[in-house]
């Protein structure tokens, strides 16, 4: 019981949040499932990902000059380079415009991009350009082509990476963020004319599927893309990854748990620990327990635990992994303190609520029409027919899908009344259509939009 405890506070101890708003990576946060290795390579100039997925992560983390060092044990061409933020979540006026000098700008936004790579490529060969505002920089590359070319083709002593995040903030009408990531991806393609200069522009997954690559030579781009994706070991390898790294004896307990080797002053998770191997399942078994419920029939806690937060495409984010694992020692603590492991079952599945919840806070930030059309759900069993569906919304919204209404990124195909209402939300990972024609929802949503389903996570009340 003493044991349970102290890896419950070891847990809580841990550094378990995985949201970035630009600050630096600590280096023991740092996990790379090989399937992320493409994404970070110079060529790789689209990377696409899902919410939470690590698109913010590695835009910091790329920029700090201790992570490239860790990295470069694996990616030896990110030693010795020169990043730069190109746009992010951040506000940063001097060295890229934001929402609303996009607004106020009438031009082409492949002009107001090469301005921002001109005045990164000024600043650092100590060259002057205009810089004022945005629009004289601009004015500066339309008025003189021959001295911004003369100064891109300049021999250079260092190579550059510029990274390009957080591009749903651009705009909140769907056409103008077209165009606006329709100029950018075009402007990737001329830096790809300059020698040691490089650029990564991570996207979400609709907006990669958008009318963004329609210009010519595009393929070129999209030949190098890459994919953020998490498979169920990588889940794990991050989270003890966070765990042997947590402060004080708290990492040195979990550390006894978890085969791992010490770089420097960062600890790594041994390689039998990266995959999914009896080593990785009997550690979170030393956690959870061998049983989601007091037999075999519940479940097992290490693959449930995974298959319970992934959306409708099968995806889990580290983000709502971690934040389960989180409450579920918060909420083990509080209601099962005498139980034999740290983490309670019945925790875990109040973990997996409050992912939900977070999730569906974050759909809400990003979609504002969703929370409206799924919560009009709520109270529903799934699965259910699509025509209950389509009774529910008619009552709720009596005009029809261009009711739903939304100043921010409205649903992308509401033209099409409800049916085109379906596709965006399954495009999104928010429902999926079983083979019968039913319409099904994933955990990871169901819970926090309050929709039942018999013998699966309850809602909160």
């Amino acid at each position: 019981m003493m044991q349970a405890q102290q890896l419950r506070n070891a847990i809580l101890a841990a550094p378990l949040e995985t949201s970035n708003f630009g600050e630096a990576t600590e280096p023991g946060t740092l996990y790379l499932p090989p399937s992320h290795l493409k994404a970070l390579r110079l060529d790789a100039h689209i990377v696409v990902g899902g919410r939470g997925v690590g698109k913010s992560f590695w835009t910091a983390a790329l920029q700090s000059e201790t992570v490239r060092d860790q990295l470069g044990t694996i990616s030896p061409e990110l030693r010795g380079i020169v990043v730069f933020a190109g746009f992010s979540s951040l506000e940063a006026i001097d060295h890229y415009p934001n929402a609303d000098v996009f607004i106020k700008q009438n031009g082409d936004p492949y002009d107001l991009w090469r301005a921002v790579v001109l005045r990164w490529v000024a600043r650092q060969t100590g060259e002057h350009i205009p810089s004022e505002n945005w629009q004289s920089t601009v004015e500066w590359l339309k008025n003189n082509p021959e001295a911004a070319a003369r100064m891109m083709q300049r021999p250079r002593d260092w190579k550059g990476l510029i990274l390009f995040d957080a591009l749903d903030r651009t705009s909140s009408e769907w056409q103008r963020m077209d165009d606006i990531v329709r100029g950018l991806l075009r402007t990737i393609l001329w830096l790809k004319n300059f020698s040691g200069l490089y650029a990564k522009v991570f996207l979400r997954e609709d907006q990669a599927e958008r009318t963004v690559f329609n210009f010519p030579d595009a393929s070129k781009l999209t030949a190098t893309k890459a994919e953020l994706v998490w498979a169920r070991h990588d889940l794990h390898g991050l989270l003890w990854q966070r765990l042997i790294n947590a402060p004080s004896t708290n990492g040195e307990l979990m550390r006894n748990i978890c085969s791992s080797v010490k770089v420097g002053n960062v600890w790594h998770v041994a390689q039998d620990m990266k995959s999914e191997s009896e080593s990785q399942k009997k550690a979170f078994e030393a956690l959870a327990g061998p049983w989601m419920g007091r037999d075999k029939r519940r479940g097992v806690p290490y693959t449930w635990s995974v298959g319970h937060l992934a959306d409708g495409r099968g995806q889990t984010s580290p983000r709502s992994f971690l934040a389960a694992i989180r409450q579920a020692a918060e909420d083990s603590g509080e209601r099962y303190s005498s139980h034999e492991y740290a983490l309670h079952f019945e925790s875990i599945k109040r973990g997996i609520q409050q992912a939900s919840e977070i999730r569906v806070q974050e759909m809400a930030e990003d979609f504002p029409w969703v929370p409206k059309v799924l919560s009009a759900l709520s109270g529903m069993n799934v699965p259910l027919e699509f025509d209950a569906v389509v009774r529910q919304w008619e009552e709720e919204f009596p005009t029809g899908a261009p009711g739903i209404g939304s100043a921010r990124l409205p649903a992308q195909h509401m033209d099409r009344g409800w049916v085109g209402v379906r596709e965006d939300l399954q495009r999104l990972g928010l429902l999926e259509t079983k083979r019968d024609g039913r319409i099904d929802m994933p955990d990871l949503y169901r819970v926090g939009f309050g929709l039942g389903r018999k013998g699966g996570v309850k809602p909160r009340s």
